[in-house]
């Protein structure tokens, strides 16, 4: 079910979401952390694009 690069992509979204909260409740760098929140939905996107594209590749073969 889960490949071993889906777990990387979510470790990297996870990685990027704390980040963003140490940032925002620790440090209160709101411009960095909004900035940095920002990346999770990019992740997210790149991942479901590379997915779907590995999912054609395997039905067009």
């Amino acid at each position: 079910m889960f490949k071993l690069s889906d777990f990387f992509l979510l470790l990297a979204v996870a990685v990027s979401f704390f980040i963003s909260a140490y940032l925002w409740f620790v440090i209160g760098d709101r411009e960095q952390a909004i900035f940095t929140a920002l990346w999770v939905p990019s992740i997210l996107t790149f991942g479901i694009y590379f997915k779907l594209l590995a999912l054609i590749g395997r039905k067009g073969s």
